[in-house]
């Protein structure tokens, strides 16, 4: 899980004398009609000498010109986006890629956002955002065990709802067992596949077979 804050040794050890060397990474989705061109703007009205563009989806962390970007970063290089949107829609993913831009000794600045990580108040925003998405990943297991819990208090069991029920079932194993039907018929009958019926057929030849 990525760790906010980061490390504070990084921020203690960069050389205050240098000037930021700012690298923009402008993104727009796949087939979308927009372009790069805003974004460039604004990262080039901010300083940066040079921007990563790409054209991809924002579900993804691991694009082709934000690796080759994050692999070419040294001490003190500041990545630059227009908002932070552009660096990923995914908060986890988010969050990866920020560790992956503090571990390569770099900070990051969104401008829409006014976060800078190069500044005590940038960092604490990201460890807010940090914690915000450890909080919300909480709720989730809570939610998701008591929502198992009330289940199995009330005898049901996870996962998805049987589509046909004990008198159907009972119907195709009968129809195919006694020949009126075949298996693939019964399938296209009730819509399941074959291999749906082969199971319920041989299941139901188990329960005839039980002793009394």
């Amino acid at each position: 899980m990525p760790h906010w804050p980061p490390d504070t040794a990084v921020y203690e050890r960069r050389d205050l004398t240098r000037v930021p060397y700012l690298i923009g990474y402008a993104r727009v989705s796949k087939g979308d009609e927009q372009s790069n061109a805003a974004q460039r703007r604004a990262l080039d009205a901010v300083g940066c000498k040079r921007v990563f563009e790409e054209t991809a989806s924002g579900g993804r962390w691991d694009r082709p010109k934000l690796l080759e970007m994050i692999g070419q970063l040294r001490d003190d290089d500041v990545v630059v986006v227009w908002k932070l949107d552009r660096l990923s829609r995914s908060l986890k993913d988010l969050l990866h890629i920020m560790e992956r831009i503090e571990t390569a000794g770099a900070g990051f600045r969104s401008l829409t956002e006014a976060i800078d990580t190069t500044t005590a108040a940038g960092r604490m925003m990201m460890q807010m955002v940090g914690s915000f998405a450890e909080f919300e990943r909480a709720m989730i297991r809570e939610r998701t065990s008591a929502g198992l819990a009330q289940a199995r208090a009330e005898g049901r069991i996870g996962g998805r709802r049987r589509k046909l029920g004990d008198k159907q079932r009972s119907e195709i194993a009968e129809s195919v067992i006694s020949g009126r039907k075949s298996g693939a018929e019964m399938a296209r009958l009730y819509h399941v596949s074959e291999p749906t019926v082969s199971r319920i057929v041989a299941a139901h030849r188990q329960t005839m077979e039980l002793p009394a």
